[in-house]
């Protein structure tokens, strides 16, 4: 006899070990048990009794047990097991929720982040996170479309943030590509991107490149006492050493050969990219003599520019941007703007570009001399950092003789 949706509602466990079956009819029945209401179908295959599961009452209705039951026997006319079609399903419905863009895309961070600065790394997650998961992170990744793209960094680059969306539509890619590697997709849709967005003009970073303004500046940080002693020495060190502002707030008193005269940064600590490679800063006199002022600050540590209220940790990357705002030179001097200024400086004095260029770890643009212009330079660049800083010295000290630079 066929159930009914009231008695499916009211019927009690009787309390049998077992639990109690009601028939609905062509293998469809229920169990009814202490623990809850079962839908099962009870069939034949291969010539062996078997048994399918359809759900739970009341999630499962009366009639959706019966779809399904009535499903399962188009597959057992086909001459397809219920139970085995059931398993397949599950299995691709779990590998398509480890196929989402998502999940591909934490995959391959972890793998990007083994051989790249954890800054690095964090800020790719933050992007994958705040920009590009809540648009497709959820889509299974062969499944995006160029749209769905365009729709998430036309967004962003709506915001005026037009670098950030060029820098979403790169991560997409290297994703997309990851993906196509592994077997998860067949395309990339973010190739398609290129040009959808408008190109963010390059925007340099303020710095002093004249003799008159950045010799006021000098001045002007030697006697500010807008700043804690370890930051202005941050400042200091910075200007004479010409390293990027990341470099210079990771460094570790182990990179330092003092006899020598030299700072030995690791490539990992150095910029990203394929050109990676450790870098040596030769010191000039007037660097070496920084080192002892910062060992009686920080020499309790591994670092020369510890953060304060942060175990472990370093200055923040703001910290000289932020000492130069409050000395008046918010849209005149950056920190990373020093090397500029360095570079502009120093080039007046008949040093080679080659060297600068080295010493200021630039990428060599051309790849056929990439390939084979592999010297460091180090002797000349010994001696325009000393040149360096003699003409810091002298620009600081406000007098109005330059010296000459040092012979090559």
């Amino acid at each position: 006899m066929a159930l009914t949706d009231t008695f499916v509602k009211n019927i009690k466990p009787t309390g049998a070990p077992a639990g109690d079956k009601h028939t609905d009819g062509q293998g469809l029945y229920l169990h009814v048990k202490t623990a809850g209401k079962y839908w099962r179908m009870s069939y034949r295959f291969g010539g062996k009794q078997k048994l399918l599961a359809l759900g739970v009452y009341p999630a499962v209705s009366l009639a959706k047990a019966r779809q399904r039951r009535d499903k399962a026997r188009e597959l057992l006319a086909d001459g397809i097991d219920p139970s085995e079609a059931k398993r397949e399903e599950k299995l691709a419905k779990a590998g398509a929720a480890g196929n989402t863009f998502k999940a591909t895309a934490l995959e391959w961070h972890a793998m990007k982040a083994k051989g790249c600065a954890a800054n690095t790394s964090d800020k790719r997650l933050t992007q994958l996170e705040n920009h590009i998961f809540p648009a497709i992170g959820n889509r299974p990744i062969a499944d995006v479309k160029p749209p769905e793209i365009l729709a998430m960094v036309q967004a962003v680059a709506a915001k005026g943030t037009a670098y950030t969306a060029g820098r979403l539509r790169e991560i997409c890619g290297q994703v997309f590509r990851f993906a196509i590697q592994t077997g998860r997709a067949t395309f990339d849709p973010a190739a398609s991107m290129r040009g959808a967005i408008e190109k963010p003009g390059v925007k340099h970073r303020p710095a002093l490149t004249t003799r008159r303004e950045f010799g006021q500046f000098v001045r002007d940080l030697r006697d500010t006492t807008r700043a804690d002693p370890l930051t202005k020495l941050c400042a200091r060190f910075g200007l004479l050493t010409w390293t990027r502002p990341k470099e210079l707030r990771q460094a570790r008193w182990d990179q330092f050969d003092l006899e020598a005269a030299e700072w030995r940064i690791p490539a990992i600590e150095m910029k990203t990219g394929k050109h990676l490679q450790a870098h040596t800063v030769p010191l000039s006199p007037q660097a070496l003599t920084l080192l002892p002022q910062l060992r009686e600050l920080s020499g309790h540590t591994d670092r020369l520019f510890p953060s304060g209220g942060n175990s472990g940790g370093v200055i923040s990357e703001n910290t000289i941007n932020n000492l130069f705002r409050r000395m008046g030179y918010a849209d005149k001097q950056s920190h990373h703007g020093l090397r500029a200024s360095a570079r502009s400086l120093l080039s007046e004095r008949g040093w080679s570009t080659e060297a600068l260029e080295r010493q200021l770890d630039h990428k060599e643009a051309n790849q056929a001399v990439a390939a084979y212009a592999r010297s460091q330079h180090l002797d000349e660049r010994r001696r325009f950092m000393a040149d360096w800083g003699a003409l810091v010295a002298a620009l600081e000290s406000g007098d109005n003789v330059i010296p000459i630079r040092v012979a090559a």
